[in-house]
């Protein structure tokens, strides 16, 4: 036998068992997006690498270590380990983003080598919104607002935490930046070859270490907030003061930057305790120098990613009251003669007349008694029979597969009106 070739490591089928779940999860994403007057955009999964470089930054962790990139000829390419990179990207090619207001998503997968864990793989599923050309702090709360009424529509509203924060204009973090280092320039010996490293590229990232023993003197550190610039402050105030007349609460978390160089002023994350050390649920914030970074005008810009593996796993953790359609309403069986045109009529009838249901017809012969158990195998709530009696008489049998009435016998002018008051 030959040897059987597996799916790449990180990288996994998602089964016909688990498919209704994330189409469940998938349509309320798109339900609320849709409720908020978001439109869809789809963009390639491989991008020229320069664009998540500069985008992204050389230094992080992202692009230094985790993509996959490949020459094709004599240009370097990049599958996608993020969305707004490409969105913006885009934005700027097709002139979405110029003098004009944008509020887009998109759903798709996204790629990085990483080590593969619950809830973080190397192909893995993302929904993401951006938008451009509003700089004001209402926007970032419409986001946070809209966030959470995606977790109440999934039913995981009470067991994510908003986290919030402003890492100010780019100065201001630069100054930030020079104050932290001499921080950490005195504990030194309590940091990785990793932090090392990220002391002299990106040093803001040592602030979400997991090392306790660095993270007790970390609360010790200068904080991000007394750093920012009177703009900065401002906006983050206003958005604080939205977020509270709402209703929805939030922790100031002092040490929270996001992993990507183009963010500035709002950061945020959801996050949960409800899937162990995966903790983050949902991020973003605000990126106002990022489109005139790739090459387009001067725009604002604020977004959010939400990684679709951790959402499913965390609504089968905590929401035990998800009422999934089966795949299968109806299921025809027939057998005799001349019933198999009857069969295939009847059932393109009611795909026409019903469309809102999913009717299976069987396909693989065999008497009725293992048509049957193909029926009860497959969900469906009941099953139409057709014979040879049936097709002579203008009928069809109706069964009950769950058991809730008595067998009928339907004319076949009748049966639409039938399964109507069924479903």
């Amino acid at each position: 036998m030959a040897n059987i070739i597996k799916a790449i490591r990180g990288m996994n089928d998602t089964a016909p068992t688990e498919t209704p779940l994330w189409q469940w999860v998938e349509g309320k994403v798109r339900s609320v997006l849709a409720n908020y007057g978001y439109s869809e955009v789809r963009m390639p999964i491989v991008e020229s690498t320069p664009l998540f470089a500069r985008a992204i930054g050389e230094v992080t962790d992202v692009v230094s270590k985790e993509m996959y990139t490949f020459w094709d000829n004599d240009e370097q390419l990049t599958l996608r380990p993020e969305g707004t990179a490409g969105c913006v990207r885009a934005a700027i090619e097709n002139g979405w983003s110029y003098n004009n207001e944008q509020r887009l998503w998109y759903m798709g997968p996204m790629f990085r080598h990483e080590r593969p864990q619950k809830g973080r793989y190397r192909q893995f599923h993302q929904a993401g919104v951006e938008i451009f050309g509003i700089a004001n702090p209402e926007i970032d709360a419409e986001l946070i607002i809209l966030t959470a009424r995606l977790w109440k529509e999934l039913g995981i509203d009470k067991d994510v935490t908003l986290q919030l924060n402003s890492i100010g204009s780019l100065q201001a973090r630069a100054n930030y930046r020079s104050a932290l280092v001499e921080f950490l320039q005195n504990h030194t010996v309590l940091l990785s070859d990793e932090e090392k490293e990220r002391l002299v590229k990106n040093p803001l990232r040592i602030l979400d270490t997991k090392n306790p023993e660095l993270q007790k003197v970390l609360d010790d550190a200068p904080k991000l907030l007394d750093y920012l610039d009177d703009d900065s402050r401002a906006h983050f105030a206003q958005l604080c003061a939205l977020l509270d007349s709402v209703g929805i609460a939030y922790e100031i978390n002092p040490k929270l930057v996001r992993g990507l160089d183009y963010y500035n002023k709002t950061v945020f994350e959801w996050v949960t305790t409800a899937l162990g050390a995966q903790g983050t649920v949902c991020g973003g914030g605000r990126y106002d120098g990022l489109v005139e970074q790739l090459g387009g005008h001067a725009t604002p810009g604020v977004g959010f990613a939400m990684g679709l593996e951790r959402l499913v796993l965390l609504v089968q953790e905590v929401n035990k009251n998800i009422q999934l359609p089966s795949a299968v309403d109806i299921y025809l069986v027939f057998a005799g003669e001349g019933t198999t045109v009857a069969a295939f009529q009847l059932a393109e009838k009611l795909r026409s007349e019903l469309p809102h249901l999913r009717i299976m017809t069987h396909c693989s012969g065999g008497n009725f008694k293992k048509q049957f158990k193909r029926a009860d195998k497959s969900g469906a709530k009941f099953a139409l029979v057709v014979g040879e009696s049936e097709v002579q008489n203008g009928q069809v049998v109706v069964k009950d597969l769950l058991g809730g009435t008595e067998q009928q016998t339907v004319d076949m002018a009748n049966v639409v009106a039938y399964l109507q008051n069924k479903f």
